[in-house]
């Protein structure tokens, strides 16, 4: 059972450890390559405060972008902003997404984010966090993947892997961690079963596309599955 009380207070930590990293970031530190492809530090900053923004457009029950075009503009926008203006709005969006959270809602009604995609309310919460997390990790300031919470880690991998479950372009695969954990993916490509092994930072790191999966075990000789973008 998705607990968004839990996610909250998760989240609550996670953007202050985002907040702590990038105030001691100046003006040419944030214009830096992060390290998404074509992507700056301050792309990614100004990413996070308009998704902050985003989904208190979903929670209000408005559209989550006002299309594909302005959110891409939105982010361009903002992202050479000195470094002052750009931790205030990330400050700021973030503490609208904590109001709009705090409003007595119903949290089991469904919501619709991108490209019609429908979750329930109560995923909204995790959903933030998946962007504060990875993409803290994006900024390239020394916090890893496996300096995630191990249970957000295990989550996300669950989520991914239901991503790609029935993928027309992955074969069937289960991936299995060192604490004894697992999960299936794929299966809509022909081949398969392949079995991948590795940490949970390794397994993530490739299933979100922020690891070539070079750290992981495939058995039996098998190559590693390709993954599509996400």
């Amino acid at each position: 059972m998705i607990d968004h009380a839990h996610d909250l207070d998760a989240l609550r930590e996670a953007t202050e450890r985002l907040l702590s990293a990038t105030e001691k970031l100046d003006d040419s530190e944030l214009a830096r390559p992060s390290r998404l492809p074509g992507w700056s530090r301050g792309h990614v900053v100004a990413h996070l405060s308009r998704n902050a923004d985003a989904l208190v457009n979903v929670l209000r029950g408005r559209p989550m972008y006002a299309d594909s075009e302005t959110r891409d503009g939105d982010i361009e926008r903002d992202a050479p902003r000195p470094q002052a203006e750009q931790l205030a709005d990330l400050a700021a969006s973030a503490a609208r997404f904590t109001a709009a959270a705090a409003t007595p809602a119903d949290w089991s009604r469904t919501v619709t984010l991108r490209n019609g995609v429908t979750d329930s309310a109560a995923r909204i919460p995790f959903r933030r966090r998946v962007e504060v997390e990875l993409h803290h990790v994006d900024l390239g300031l020394g916090y890893e993947l496996e300096d995630l919470p191990d249970e957000f880690a295990a989550r996300e991998i669950d989520f991914l892997a239901e991503r790609f479950g029935g993928h027309p372009d992955v074969v069937s695969t289960e991936v299995a961690d060192d604490k004894g954990r697992s999960w299936t993916t794929g299966g809509g490509a022909e081949g398969g079963p392949v079995a991948v092994r590795g940490t949970a930072p390794e397994l993530l790191g490739w299933l979100s596309g922020r690891r070539d999966g070079s750290a992981l075990t495939v058995e039996g000789g098998l190559p590693l599955p390709v993954l599509p973008p996400l």
